[in-house]
């Protein structure tokens, strides 16, 4: 299967238009792309892994890759499983921790494999990518002091979002505040990181930890329906460990898949966005649509 590009950003993993360095890195105000998702390589079956890889080899630009990236405890020869699938797109990857990173006693192996594209090491870090700004955030709250609206992550985030305050704005990190999977569902721990990004008008967040792919309507961190101001949830748990069922749909849920491996396509453009998911070759799963920025 071959795949023509624009651009674009890959969730499962997110792809972005360039390859960016760590830290604030200014692009051209041209359409950004990434290719997004989460839930990736497991050392005992790498088929799913490579089918997504396979993908993201056809898609330039900016690999946002949302955790659980190597199982099953993150560490170094876990980590080399990786590296013979997503790793072949390493250059162009920026990562977020996810729970079995934090296996390995601080995710040392998850930072050192990633070096400076990891950000510090406290896991939380951002950039930007064309005119929006991108936010990686730590869901493993536990293993840095808290998650809650006191704690310094959160703090790091309020001010990191007063201080760029861009048009549209996107923050992926493992754990989903809002979710259907029949493994894990709604974590209310990561409300405090939606309501700062909520407060700050940002436009998308992108999830893993359910392997499932889900996509929620804009809502507010109570769950309330918001077309004025919601975030837009995506759920990409389909970078390639296996495929678990949903449960019961959450209020919102807009589309849902549990059998299909592959990546989300986000298009980043000035003042809206456009998403698309990219299924694993021989998979026929759809979902696609766009949106403008608040």
């Amino acid at each position: 299967m071959r795949l023509n590009w624009r651009g674009g950003v890959c969730a499962a993993g997110l792809c972005g238009l360039l390859a960016l360095s760590s830290g604030h890195a200014k692009l051209a105000a041209r359409p950004a792309a990434s290719d997004e998702a989460g839930d990736i390589a497991d050392c005992t079956d790498l088929s799913g892994a490579e089918a997504t890889a396979k993908l993201l080899e056809q898609i330039p630009g900016t690999v946002m890759a949302v955790g659980d990236l190597a199982y099953p405890d993150g560490s170094k020869k876990n980590f080399a499983c990786y590296d013979r699938t997503w790793g072949r797109v390493k250059v162009r990857t920026r990562p977020a921790a996810g729970n079995h990173e934090f296996h390995a006693a601080g995710a040392m192996p998850y930072f050192d494999y990633f070096g400076a594209a990891a950000g510090p090491k406290e896991g939380y870090y951002s950039y930007e990518l064309g005119t929006w700004h991108i936010l990686a955030l730590n869901s493993e709250c536990k293993d840095i002091g808290g998650c809650d609206r006191n704690s310094r992550e959160v703090r790091w985030l309020r001010a990191d979002l007063a201080a760029h305050p861009a048009a549209c704005t996107l923050a992926y990190f493992h754990k989903p505040l809002f979710s259907s999977g029949s493994a894990h569902g709604n974590d209310p721990e990561m409300k405090p990181l939606w309501q700062a990004l909520y407060d700050a008008n940002a436009e998308v967040v992108v999830n893993g930890h359910d392997h499932n792919y889900e996509r929620f309507a804009p809502q507010d961190p109570e769950g309330r329906r918001d077309a004025a101001r919601g975030i837009r949830e995506f759920v990409v748990g389909t970078g390639g460990k296996n495929h678990r069922p949903m449960a019961l749909s959450k209020p919102n849920s807009e589309s849902q898949n549990a059998d299909t491996f592959g990546v989300l396509k986000l298009t980043l453009r000035t003042g809206a966005y456009d998403w698309q998911f990219i299924p694993e070759a021989g998979k026929y799963f759809a979902d696609s649509g766009t949106a403008k920025c608040h």
